[in-house]
């Protein structure tokens, strides 16, 4: 009897795709049942071959061989994945499949995992694709009623495999081309390097900063508080003399209140989240990385199956989910949810323009809860405010705005100008779901109050006058929340033309919402920038890379028309081979610049320990979690903690220490500048033995924790060890 082989990503998803097809025969690499067999990639099982697979001459790293221009890319299968590549290729081959399913996420990346699988196989077996948004049992089956051709997604590939050997003729020609020149281990590409640019260019706007000295006046009634302004409603003045004049003339003064405007106001919720925008409130609220939202979110979606597709931009759901909505609310309707849940299920959903459009939905919609419903207690609580977040914005968009009456008073005081602000709120309406509301003051210096009841015409008296000093402030760091916005939108960041801020606009920015959060994370793993707190600051070697990469790889323009060029390709309007032909001609131009360059690299990061291996001086860096020592030597790849953040806390001030130094001489040392806390390592460690020996019921959580987190991360080296611990 023939049978469909349906290729997913990942294990976990090819698990719940085979319960729903009835596959009950695990054979390891796969689950087979009567009519499908289930099998996986983890990840990428084929890639690009590297420089070396087309000429031994690449093997060692020398500028004669550059630019290296394959006539034709070359595919390869990846070494710790060939296992499953073996198993995957006995599949495709068997006499009894007849039909492929590609079920791999639905995007760009998702279709070159399976393609590139099929095209190593050299398999040309009928094709259907699998195009879901969540990974409910209702949606699976849902989907394979509605199996795609395998034909429309063709361009797709098309544009995925642009993508790749862009990325190689471009990153590697010009990662070579840094190395070779500069004798440091120095990378380039499309998508980092504008990145690096704006930390950069941040940095020295900061560095660059002169501050300016301003004044504002604080007039005190024995009601309220105004402000004095300016013909054009500003606060500051930059000369003392001035504001002290003004200061003088209005103390003990008697005006009148000349104008009273209150206006109704309605604030509507802000917009379904995207990726992007759920990355930036994590960051901005528990201070998550890009990449630590992105893996709680694929958790929420693929092991718990409570929210939809994470890799999104779009902001919007399309009318046909409508109809599901009841569904979702139901399944939410649980905990601090529940009275806002019943209160639309009461009433009729109105899928309302600020939240359903087709138009700005392309591959996936919204992040939303699933019609699953919850449970909440089997939660991390990372995973709880993940989705938290979620429920509660969903929520929100179908709740009432929030109404308020805006009340401005403006008085005159011996020619002077003078406002006071203040809010009564009329209707909570969505803002209720939110503990905290955020005042929205237009202006920084006008402080919202409880005002009294005025008329127009009334008299007051300034019964005193507050001279506050402040200064100008530089613009503020990146933290990950802005960067991921400055990557989304960089013409907000930096000066660009006005058809270059449209271009910038129309593309989406830097890279996508798939691939930010890893970008970030190789400027951190490259030594290109470091955290101090939350801020995110260029090393040495990032400020004096920007000065060596070719000028126009470091604007955000050129990535942002190559994205434009990609999607072109996708939807069929650009030619691909003619995409490829102008990123080789581009690869040789930067290859050229770097060659031609006179500027110098230097390392003053240099230790005064020499490497065990090579005997060249080791660089102190600064990693994401901690410092450590690496040999200047790219070949030689020597590197050795030196201090690395732990979870364990400080007894005297609950700080996470810092564990320093090797072997024997290793000590727990906290970084508290008012705290000396100091402990040898086994001193430390044999104190915790003796507290009592943890029980079951954490070891167990804890094993948990790490089982998803190798599930969540394919390159996580306990992922096969914990593949058999129990749920």
């Amino acid at each position: 009897m023939s049978k469909t082989l349906v290729l997913a990503e990942k294990p976990s998803v090819g698990r719940d795709l085979a319960k729903v097809l009835k596959c009950n025969q695990n054979k390891g690499s796969y689950i087979e049942g009567s009519k499908y067999i289930v099998t996986w990639a983890m990840g990428h099982l084929v890639g690009l071959m590297d420089p070396e697979g087309y000429d031994n001459k690449y093997k060692e790293w020398k500028m004669e061989t550059l630019p290296m221009l394959p006539k034709h890319m070359k595919l390869t299968v990846l070494k710790k994945t060939g296992k499953q590549f073996n198993e995957v290729k006995k599949l495709l081959l068997r006499d009894d499949v007849n039909e492929i399913v590609i079920a791999t996420d639905a995007g760009r990346e998702g279709e070159l995992v399976a393609r590139w699988t099929l095209e190593k196989v050299g398999v040309k077996k009928p094709l259907k694709r699998l195009w879901i948004s969540s990974q409910t049992e209702k949606a699976i089956l849902d989907g394979f009623r509605n199996l795609k051709p395998g034909k429309d997604y063709e361009n797709l590939y098309h544009a995925a495999v642009c993508r790749a050997e862009a990325d190689w003729l471009v990153g590697l020609n010009v990662t070579r081309a840094l190395t070779c020149k500069y004798n440091a281990q120095l990378s380039a590409g499309r998508v980092q390097s504008p990145t690096l640019a704006m930390i950069v260019l941040r940095e020295e706007e900061i560095r660059n900063f002169k501050p300016k000295t301003f004044y504002t006046l604080d007039g005190k009634t024995k009601a309220f508080n105004l402000l004095w302004v300016n013909k054009d409603n500003n606060s500051r003045i930059f000369d003392e003399e001035t504001a002290n004049k003004i200061a003088s003339k209005l103390k003990n003064s008697e005006g009148k209140i000349v104008n009273i405007n209150e206006a109704n106001k309605k604030k509507f919720s802000p917009a379904l989240y995207d990726l992007t925008e759920l990355q930036r409130d994590a960051n901005k609220i528990w201070g998550y990385s890009a990449k630590q939202t992105l893996n709680i979110m694929q958790r929420l979606y693929e092991n718990y199956k409570i929210l939809t597709y994470p890799r999104t931009d779009s902001r919007y759901i399309t009318t046909d989910i409508v109809a599901t909505i009841p569904e979702r609310l139901r399944a939410v309707s649980t905990g601090e949810y529940r009275i806002a849940a019943e209160e639309l299920l009461k009433g009729k959903i109105n899928g309302h323009k600020g939240f359903v459009d087709n138009s700005k939905v392309s591959d996936h919609h919204a992040i939303i809860p699933t019609e699953e419903r919850p449970n909440l207690s089997l939660l991390s609580s990372e995973e709880r405010k993940i989705y938290d977040l979620v429920v509660k914005r969903f929520l929100s968009v179908m709740l009432p705005p929030f109404e308020y009456v805006q009340t401005t008073i403006e008085a005159e005081v011996q020619g002077e100008k003078l406002i006071a602000k203040g809010k009564v709120i009329k209707a909570k309406g969505w803002k209720k779901l939110y503990d905290k509301l955020e005042e929205d003051n237009d202006e920084e210096d006008i402080k919202e109050q409880v005002l009294p009841l005025v008329n127009k015409g009334d008299s007051i008296k300034i019964e005193s006058v507050n001279v506050k000093k402040g200064e100008t402030k530089p613009p503020a760091r990146f933290t990950e929340a802005t960067l991921l916005s400055a990557m989304e939108s960089p013409h907000k960041y930096i000066n660009v033309s006005k058809e270059a801020a449209k271009t910038l606009g129309e593309t989406g920015g830097l890279g996508t919402v798939a691939t930010r959060a890893d970008i970030i994370e190789k400027l951190f793993n490259s030594f290109v920038i470091e955290k101090k707190g939350k801020e995110i600051l260029p090393t040495s070697k990032g400020k004096q890379l920007i000065d060596l990469v070719p000028a126009d790889l470091k604007s955000p323009i050129l990535t942002a028309k190559w994205e434009s060029q990609l999607d072109e390709i996708a939807k069929g309007k650009r030619d691909a081979h003619i995409f490829v032909k102008e990123m080789k001609n581009y690869s040789v131009a930067l290859v050229e610049d770097v060659k031609g360059a006179s500027s110098k690299f230097v390392h003053d990061n240099k230790t005064g320990k020499k490497c065990p291996n090579c005997g060249k001086y080791l660089l102190e860096v600064k990693g994401k979690n901690g410092t450590m020592n690496v040999c200047q030597d790219r070949e030689c790849g020597y590197r050795e903690n030196v201090a690395r953040v732990t979870n364990a806390r400080c007894p005297e001030c609950k700080k996470k220490l810092e564990l320093r130094g090797q072997g024997e001489g290793k000590i727990y040392v906290c970084p508290g500048t008012n705290c000396n806390f100091r402990e040898k390592a086994s001193v430390f460690e044999k104190r915790f033995d003796k507290a009592g020996k943890t029980d079951k019921r954490e070891v167990n959580n804890i094993m948990k924790k790490m089982k998803k987190e190798a599930e969540a991360d394919l390159n996580n080296p306990f992922a096969d060890l914990l593949k058999d611990f129990n749920k």
